[in-house]
């Protein structure tokens, strides 16, 4: 293998890395000194030149001229009259300039050098691509869908770098074909082995975040703040706003007349439904607000023990838990408070953990995730519905109603 052919691989990955000039002669000259080391123990007493515009690369090996039978150092002296060899006019104690070329080395030699070049600046290209997407972590990106996979979808960007992201980061609605644009935020970036791991997200609710900073000129431009995003991907979500501007209307700014700002966000999210909320350092109109669109009547704060107990009309119990208890679940994720909902006029209602000798706990706990903590709460809901807002069978759901019922008739 030739000088020039060597020249013109290193150019290959020059054009198709997009490496610096100064940084890609770095990586060439580091190969071939360890080359070099290998094949002579030292590397000192080598000068290297490389020129990449004119495919040239020239190696020069500088030696000592002592008396013939002297020689202590090969590499560092040379005999005077293998040196006359080169130059006849070499005196003792001259220094020698003798080129080395490649295939002195030896052709396993050459090979383990290319494949060290090829090694290095693979190494160089993911660390900087590691570094690159490192500052983008939390940040929006959009991708081509390359390859569909059963337990992830692997994405390109426009430089070819591959992107993963995962199923359990995707909102459950998402279908995407071979070809089509994906956004989603840069969750994590890790360096396996060599090679940086990029893991996309769309179910983040930092990607909701960025999504508001995208499509509303207040966000971006920091007269109003998202102050947290909880969420249900492809459900619901709720986001609080506040604006240091009294004569902006945040709610209003990022809904938009009709919708019109947020309808966009939604239908990228899946037709995610999105509460937005004006924020408040007042908790209890703070969770009042967070429990809409329920209207509440009255609010008992436990602030050491980060408990709400709400009173509301029958009526508007539903709409305070929501479908699948989503509503209830993101209002106390929203302010940081395990909120119970309690019924006006339901003085006479028992609390279902009162049952524990009759319902097993675990029955107890699905009934609670879905907002139904009370044995009124339970009995005023249709059997069908109850199925759909748990994960408990119809005859579970009938057996603990008869328990229930007989409460109430004794």
């Amino acid at each position: 293998m030739e000088n020039v052919a060597l020249i013109e691989s290193f150019s290959e990955f020059k054009d198709d890395k997009l490496i610096d000039r100064v940084t890609l002669m770095a990586i060439l000259e580091d190969v071939l000194r360890n080359a070099l080391k290998k094949k002579y123990g030292d590397d000192d007493n080598f000068d290297i030149i490389i020129n990449p515009d004119k495919g040239d690369l020239e190696i020069w090996r500088n030696r000592i001229v002592v008396a013939d039978g002297e020689v202590e150092e090969p590499n560092q002296e040379i005999e005077l009259s293998e040196a006359q060899k080169i130059e006849p006019d070499f005196e003792v104690g001259e220094d020698v300039a003798e080129e080395v070329k490649l295939i002195d080395l030896g052709r396993r030699s050459i090979l383990a050098l290319r494949q060290n070049l090829i090694s290095k600046i693979h190494e160089h290209d993911n660390t900087n691509i590691y570094k690159h997407f490192k500052e983008l972590e939390g940040e929006i990106y959009t991708a081509e869908v390359h390859h569909i996979r059963h337990r992830a979808i692997i994405l390109l960007d426009d430089d070819g770098n591959e992107i993963i992201l995962p199923k359990d980061r995707q909102i459950p609605s998402d279908f995407f074909r071979k070809g089509e644009n994906v956004r989603g935020i840069i969750e994590s970036v890790e360096l396996k082995g060599s090679k940086p791991a990029i893991i996309m997200s769309r179910t983040s609710p930092v990607f909701l975040e960025k999504l508001f900073e995208q499509e509303i000129p207040e966000v971006f431009d920091g007269l109003i703040t998202v102050k947290k995003v909880v969420r249900i991907p492809g459900e619901k979500a709720k986001v609080a706003v506040d604006s240091y501007d009294d004569r902006i209307d945040p709610v209003g700014a990022c809904v938009g007349m009709k919708g019109s700002r947020i309808h966009g966000i939604v239908r990228e999210l899946g037709n995610e439904n999105i509460d937005v909320i004006n924020y408040t350092n007042n908790i209890q109109l703070f969770v009042t607000r967070a429990l809409s669109p329920a209207r509440v009547t009255s609010l008992k704060l436990d602030e050491e023990n980060m408990r709400a107990e709400v009173l509301l009309k029958p009526e508007e119990v539903s709409k305070a838990i929501g479908r699948g208890g989503h509503n209830i679940r993101l209002a106390g994720q929203l302010t940081g408070y395990e909120i119970d909902v309690f019924r006006e006029g339901a003085e006479e209602d028992v609390e279902l953990k009162e049952f524990t000798d009759e319902i097993d706990n675990w029955i107890i706990e699905e009934f609670s995730k879905a907002g139904l903590d009370t044995a009124k709460s339970i009995l005023e809901q249709d059997v069908a519905d109850l199925v759909k807002r748990t994960d408990l069978e119809e005859e579970t759901i009938l057996e603990v109603i008869r328990i229930l019922k007989e409460e109430f008739e004794e």
